[in-house]
């Protein structure tokens, strides 16, 4: 075990907060420098042949709530990065492995797979973006530019702020093609 995984496992280095004397006081939460290290070692690895096995090593931390947010924080940041990139089904499959029945992750993942599906004119289904979190539907309609997604968001997103932000998109997007 190398120094860095040794920290993490024992809740970070000691620091000494400024004008302490004897005992060594902690001025970040270990949760927190832990949650900071996992998204440095992740980081570091994207891209790379061991990034699913990073992910599934994140995973086994000791705070179960704290490490899927890291891992999900990871995913938006690489999904998005990768969202046309060809190597993205790849990247998916690997890293969907890795999650291990994480629901939340795996539901991220797979909500990340439809807007890839939707931007890129892949098959996707409107009852897929009709059912999916609040989250994916508020970036649909931010960021896609395929009129038929925004059309069913506009008239069929659970909330009203999507339905709004979509129909604006299509609204912007008519003025400049007219």
């Amino acid at each position: 075990m190398g120094r860095s995984e040794h920290q993490i496992r024992q809740g970070g280095p000691d620091r000494r907060t400024e004008g302490t004397t004897g005992a060594v006081a902690t001025n970040t939460p270990s949760e927190h420098w832990r949650y900071a290290r996992h998204l440095e070692s992740l980081a570091a690895v994207s891209g790379q042949p061991g990034e699913a096995e990073a992910v599934a090593a994140v995973l086994r931390d000791p705070d179960p709530v704290m490490a899927e947010s890291a891992v999900v924080t990871h995913l938006d940041r690489r999904a998005a990065g990768l969202l046309a990139d060809e190597a993205f089904p790849a990247w998916a499959q690997a890293v969907g492995a890795a999650l291990g029945g994480r629901s939340f992750a795996a539901r991220r993942l797979r909500e990340w797979t439809l807007l890839k599906a939707v931007t890129q004119g892949e098959p996707w289904s409107a009852g897929e973006l009709l059912a999916a979190s609040d989250w994916c539907q508020r970036t649909a309609a931010q960021s896609l530019h395929a009129d038929e997604a925004l059309r069913l968001l506009a008239a069929g997103a659970r909330t009203r702020r999507v339905r709004n932000a979509a129909a604006q998109r299509l609204l912007r997007r008519a003025a400049v093609n007219s």
